[in-house]
């Protein structure tokens, strides 16, 4: 019996010994962006760590970017968001604050890496404007969402303009309409195309 009880011990700690000397694995964002799982540190690849870091007593160690806007009550709040994706030359967070009904996945991939070369580019100027058809009836699609028709109303006529700095040879700036959609208590951004 006690030599059942010693052979079961001893299979028990050669389980648990390869688990014990398995190397941790390192989630790191390589030169060009794209995510590297590894088990050598970040640094060894010239990599950016993604681990969560641990708080200091010092506020020196706090990022000094802004959380993403997640739900925008106001134009305002919308805008910042805007601002605050330019500002990172984050596609990403501008595509968080956009409504994606309706796209299919390649479009929707194909629209953010679009959005993605836009970041890369200097926001020169960015306001909210009325667009031509504010006279005009809420679409019947924004009425059968379940959202009150006034609502609706009240945010389709509206649009935000961004200007962008030209990429082409001529210098002028690129101009980009989004119309601000309200669902869910929150107001998106959707292409005007």
């Amino acid at each position: 019996m006690r030599l059942t009880s010693v052979l079961l011990w001893l299979l028990l700690l050669a389980a648990a010994a390869p688990v014990r000397a398995q190397n941790p694995i390192h989630h790191c964002i390589g030169a060009h962006g794209h995510p590297v799982f590894t088990d050598q540190p970040c640094a060894a690849l010239d990599a950016t760590s993604v681990g969560a870091a641990q708080p200091t007593g010092d506020d020196s160690s706090l990022p000094d970017t802004p959380p993403p806007v997640l739900c925008a009550a106001t134009t305002a709040q919308l805008r910042q968001g805007v601002i605050d994706a330019f500002a990172h030359h984050d596609a990403n967070r501008m595509a968080g604050l956009m409504l994606w009904n309706g796209y299919g996945r390649g479009a929707a991939v194909a629209d953010i890496r679009s959005l993605a070369v836009l970041m890369r580019q200097p926001l020169l100027d960015l306001q909210p404007s009325d667009s031509a058809t504010a006279a005009s009836p809420a679409p019947a699609s924004a009425t059968s969402s379940g959202e009150a028709p006034a609502a609706n109303a009240a945010t389709a006529s509206q649009q935000l303009q961004l200007q962008l700095a030209g990429t082409d040879a001529s210098g002028s700036p690129r101009e980009l309409r989004f119309d601000i959609v309200r669902r869910a208590g929150c107001l998106w951004l959707r292409n005007a195309d």
